[in-house]
């Protein structure tokens, strides 16, 4: 059965033929991303792990050089929809179908709206979303333009027409407060009843070290980070973070949990090429002449 998955973001290999611009770092939130070690909202070395959604940036030195679903990174809107042939078209439906894998994949259908084909739905979607454009996000009124996110939100509500409101209605919720966490407007929109996010779950019997965080957390010292230094771009996601008693600073992200000191690190081991064994930085000799890897 042929690969039907479809890139997300690629690098060109011919980055002169698109149309290089200003930058715009943030491509846009993605679904289905997974990071090793990760816990819902928790952290991963330098990479904050969503409960939903997952924020893709890429470096400037990428400007222009990259294409697919999210665009080529070039901040013009007018060509996004550039396919894999390099033509811009004004169909999302023969955008994306451009960027199959395979060509054998059969081709993605346009989707009826959600509310018309599950009319039970359209009345709890209404109400629920409507805490898009209630007085818990005021703040950000201003800042964020709330009416397509509340219609993406009855969208993606409706369309959940068996269990799944977490992620259906929860997510787009999730994606109109980050959006606003991006415009300097931290929101803490999550009850008891709206959408919990239980970090005590992560707890061990007795201890308090996760906590949930609307807007991120402060960069701490881990392991993989002894500094304690993150980049001062990278914005905070909401999510579970740990809290390190002084007794224990660090946070090790291997074993999830805070500790006095991380473990010495074991040493890499060696590779083996030619029946011989070649530790990490020495040369490995070549079959070619004047050659060496």
């Amino acid at each position: 059965m042929p690969h039907c998955l479809y890139p997300l973001l690629q690098e060109t290999p011919a980055p002169s033929r698109l149309h290089p611009g200003l930058p715009s770092h943030s491509l846009g939130l993605l679904w289905g991303l997974s990071w090793r070690r990760c816990r819902p909202g928790g952290v991963s070395g330098s990479l904050l792990c969503p409960p939903g959604p997952a924020a893709i940036s890429v470096s400037i030195c990428l400007q222009g050089r990259v294409c697919g679903l999210c665009g080529n990174f070039d901040d013009n809107a007018l060509n996004d929809f550039t396919t894999r042939s390099q033509s811009v078209v004004g169909d999302v439906l023969e955008f994306g179908n451009s960027w199959k894998f395979s060509p054998s994949c059969p081709d993605a259908l346009a989707l009826k709206d959600p509310c018309t084909a599950n009319p039970y739905r359209k009345s709890w979607a209404q109400k629920q979303c409507s805490i898009i454009n209630s007085a818990t996000f005021s703040a950000c009124h201003a800042h964020v333009e709330p009416a397509r996110y509340y219609m993406a939100c009855v969208s993606d509500a409706c369309a959940c027409d068996s269990g799944g409101d977490c992620e259906c209605f929860c997510t787009a919720v999730a994606a109109y407060a980050q959006a606003c966490h991006d415009a300097g407007v931290c929101v803490s929109w999550r009850t008891p009843d709206v959408c919990p996010l239980f970090c005590d779950y992560y707890n061990p019997q007795g201890q308090c070290e996760w906590h949930y965080q609307p807007c991120g957390a402060p960069c701490l010292k881990t392991c993989q980070n002894p500094s304690g230094q993150c980049w001062p771009d990278t914005r905070g996601l909401e999510g579970c973070y740990p809290k390190c008693p002084p007794e224990a600073p660090i946070f090790d992200e291997d074993q999830m949990q805070c500790v006095a000191s991380c473990p010495t690190p074991s040493p890499p081991p060696p590779c083996h090429a030619g029946g011989q064994s070649f530790w990490p930085g020495s040369k490995v000799p070549s079959d070619r002449n004047c050659y060496s890897w």
